[in-house]
């Protein structure tokens, strides 16, 4: 086979391909993963959620099955992280554009102090639509596995693990809306394709 027939193969193969992978993503059967958004690791096939109990702040008792019914935007974070500041305000963005009846953020503080160093820090950066839930004993992190802070786990109704972000992300973005919306029309349950290799690295807990 010649040089030219071998080069024209491989632009076939090439073109035909990526036109499969835009189809396949038209019907709803991948996750869009454009941009920052092709570093989230996808859950193949979905997980379901750790049985793990974190806290409203206060005095009441959370887990994943009380958000069954909606997608959900599990973000682990605290004070101390650089990059978990630095999204913050994203998420809070990303509350207000599409929290409701179908979706929500669950931002999950590891901070050890609780409520006593997050309500300070929501209200010095006018975080106003995100809950103030915690895990002061970082048991939501040890169930999920979670290497670093700060790191995003999207479930689906059923309360399955779609995939994850390890880092800190534009959650008020493009790429990320187009997954989130992805999820809440797809019911998060269809997730084909390969996770990625190169992960964006996390702040590391202390």
């Amino acid at each position: 086979m010649g040089l030219k027939v071998k080069l024209f193969v491989l632009t076939l193969l090439v073109v035909t391909g990526g036109a499969i992978a835009t189809a396949l993503a038209d019907k709803g059967d991948t996750p869009p993963l454009a941009g920052a958004m092709h570093e989230f690791i996808l859950q193949t096939p979905p997980a379901p959620a750790p049985e793990v109990a974190f806290s409203d702040g206060e005095n009441a008792t959370l887990s994943f099955k009380d958000f069954k019914g909606k997608v959900a935007l599990v973000n682990l974070w605290a004070t101390w992280c650089a990059p978990c500041v630095k999204e913050m305000p994203s998420l809070d963005a990303l509350m207000k554009a599409r929290g409701g009846k179908d979706f929500a953020v669950v931002t999950i503080s590891e901070d050890r102090t609780g409520r006593k160093v997050v309500d300070p820090f929501f209200e010095k950066n006018g975080i106003s639509a995100l809950p103030r839930y915690t895990d002061t004993d970082s048991a939501v992190g040890r169930a999920f596995h979670v290497r670093g802070l700060p790191t995003t786990v999207l479930l689906d109704r059923d309360g399955n693990e779609i995939g994850r972000f390890e880092g800190g992300a534009d959650w008020a973005g493009s790429n990320a809306l187009a997954l989130i919306d992805w999820a809440i029309k797809n019911d998060g349950t269809k997730t084909d394709g390969a996770s990625p290799d190169n992960l964006a690295p996390a702040q590391k807990t202390p």
